[in-house]
């Protein structure tokens, strides 16, 4: 204590001479005002002159409060607010200084680094998950000090010449950052569709001055994978390096942020979001795998930012924690590429953001048809959660592996999970995670009495209450996703007791919902098990189109779900013969194709034929 008196007094006699002189007209505006305080506190003592300045901020307020002589409550009055503009105007100090210290920090950890990882200390610094993320303009302030610092043809010099020439490949990129969404009218990513000269990384490409991002992003234009792109480039320059990482970083951010701020527009909003987490979060970690052992500083650079991003992402409020495929990933480049993210994700300690992303992969392997993955990935998961005291990501676990063991058919350990999150998410008061345990528990039940031939009324009855239950519940959340969840439980459920007029309904309005959130595995469920629900009425048409369009949209996100679908649409083709079989297929030909494009109703019989011999 006595060792902070003098600079105690220091700040009171700096707190006066300012009141003091602005009494006197001698600080005419709050700039000298804020000029005087960086010139008279240092960042180090800032704790210090906050108490003095509260201290004397009270007995001044007092002093008003309590003054009775006019005169001098007038001049308590003017000090009073005098200090108010010392207060305010040292907030505004205290923010200089902790972007100062910011940036000095970052310039520190990177030109204090070993040689082999000063490009990890540069990403590190520019970490966007740090307390004081640096903006554009402070990364630029970075480069300018290395440039100083620097030797030719030094690191520090690849890395500052990498940052500028990264900052101008954004700023031209800015203008054009989701032209290509209204040049053709559609909401993907890049990744499904006709690949060339469409979507944003043909648009991206031709604006981008490096001759490397440019590259790359005519790689992506043509979808083709970007490890493969990274196995050619093993020998690329630091400076190329940095160059493509700050491009790449900050057209997510801004793609982002652009999606953000559209809450009510189809076209974008939070589902285009996640999207984008997601596909660049892909696209980092398979230029990992790319570059591997060739070029292990660049294949840790890239891991590095892959785990920024998803740690970003598991943070947002619409972070997916009971949804798996979202609709801008389609066709052959959603197959397996989530798989990629689990590798680097080993390398990361027990975070909860990390019980989050593996949350996500868990149900995504579930779609996938590949469920003792799931099952992993959702118990590490679980255990992640547990610790870090996350109980809706620990709800959300039990719910995926109840949904998991359904898909095994180990109805008694889903019908336990299940359980479990029913009491825990009413114990925490998790709406959400509720909703789901029900369906979930519903569901459960309706396939054990399946399995068991149970034939009593009662015991279904039970089960569709839960699932009403969960509906009732979702609906009054207004949770699309736990929505067309609940809607194809249901439908499911008629079908099996055989009410497939009352499936019917329930399974069209869940394929609405999936479409809503964007989810395009419950897309293709609920399609064909509409198929299936017509299948049964019977109405052979309309078995034909939904059945075929939910069989072509799960193989096309490698869901082997797809061969149940041809397994009983190979039965009805059977029944009526494969030239009327055709015929319907051809009367709704146009339908299908407004939903999947030609080449995809082209491929509808090619599918059938595949399950009726399959490959060996």
């Amino acid at each position: 204590m006595s060792d902070s008196l003098p600079l105690r007094e220091k700040y009171l006699a700096l707190i006066d001479e300012i009141v003091q002189t602005t009494l006197k007209g001698k600080i005419s505006s709050q700039e000298q005002v804020y000029q005087m305080l960086l010139k008279g506190v240092t960042a180090d003592t800032g704790e210090v002159f906050e108490l003095v300045l509260s201290d004397r901020l009270n007995s001044t307020q007092q002093q008003v409060d309590t003054e009775k002589d006019e005169l001098k409550q007038a001049k308590a009055t003017r000090s009073l607010r005098a200090i108010k503009t010392i207060q305010s105007q040292w907030q505004r100090a205290q923010q200089q200084n902790k972007t100062t210290e910011a940036i000095v920090s970052a310039f520190r950890e990177v030109t204090t680094a070993e040689v082999g990882s000063r490009l990890a200390a540069f990403l590190g610094a520019i970490d966007f998950n740090r307390k004081n993320p640096l903006n554009l303009q402070q990364i630029q302030q970075v480069s300018k000090s290395l440039q100083q610092f620097a030797q030719a043809d030094s690191d520090f010099q690849e890395i500052s010449d990498g940052i500028n020439r990264g900052i101008i490949g954004w700023q031209r990129l800015q203008d054009h950052l989701v032209s290509w969404m209204y040049d053709q009218s559609r909401e993907s990513l890049g990744f499904g569709g006709v690949p060339g000269e469409r979507g944003p990384w043909a648009t991206w490409a031709k604006q981008v001055n490096g001759e490397f991002p440019k590259a790359l992003f005519r790689y992506l234009a043509l979808e083709k994978s970007a490890i493969e792109f990274a196995q050619q480039h093993t020998s690329v320059s630091l400076r190329d390096w940095v160059e493509m990482a700050v491009i790449l970083q900050y057209l997510q951010r801004g793609l982002i942020n652009w999606f953000d701020q559209q809450p009510y527009n189809v076209k974008a909003g939070s589902k285009l979001s996640i999207s984008t987490f997601l596909t660049f979060a892909v696209i980092w970690s398979q230029l990992a795998s790319g570059f591997g052992s060739a070029a292990s500083i660049y294949s840790a650079g890239c891991s590095q930012v892959m785990v920024q991003i998803l740690r970003t992402f598991a943070q947002r409020s619409y972070f997916p924690l009971y949804g798996g495929i979202f609709a801008s990933f389609s066709g052959k480049y959603l197959r397996d590429a989530l798989n990629y993210l689990d590798e680097p994700l080993r390398q990361v300690e027990g975070t909860q953001e990390k019980a989050r992303i593996l949350t996500l992969l868990g149900s995504s392997q579930r779609a996938f048809g590949q469920y003792k993955r799931s099952v992993q990935f959702h118990q590490q998961a679980l255990e992640i959660a547990r610790s870090a005291g996350d109980r809706v990501c620990e709800i959300a676990n039990l719910n995926h592996l109840s949904r998991t063991h359904v898909a095994q058919k180990m109805y008694p350990e889903a019908i336990d999970f299940s359980q479990r999150a029913l009491i825990l998410s009413r114990q925490t008061g998790d709406r959400t995670g509720e909703a789901n345990a029900l369906v979930n528990l519903g569901y459960s039940e309706v396939m054990q009495a399946q399995q068991l031939e149970q034939l009593e009324p009662e015991v279904y009855e039970t089960a569709i209450n839960y699932l009403q239950q969960g509906l009732t519940l979702s609906e009054r959340l207004g949770d699309v996703q736990s929505k067309a969840l609940c809607f194809s439980s249901l439908g499911v459920a008629y079908v099996i007791i055989e009410q497939p007029q009352t499936a019917i309904k329930y399974l069209e309005d869940g394929f609405q919902a999936a479409q809503i959130s964007g989810d395009l595995y419950l897309q293709g469920l609920n399609l064909s098990n509409l198929g299936e629900a017509y299948y049964y009425l019977p109405d052979q048409e309309k078995a034909i189109y939904a059945g075929c369009l939910g069989m072509y949209l799960l193989n096309q996100i490698a869901s082997n779900e797809w061969q149940k679908s041809a397994g009983w649409l190979i039965i009805l083709q059977g029944q009526i013969g494969e030239e009327s079989f055709r015929n319907l297929l051809q009367k709704n030909r146009s339908k299908i194709i407004a939903v999947i494009g030609v080449d995809g109703y082209d491929y509808i019989p090619q599918l059938l034929e595949e399950y009726r011999n399959p490959k060996n």
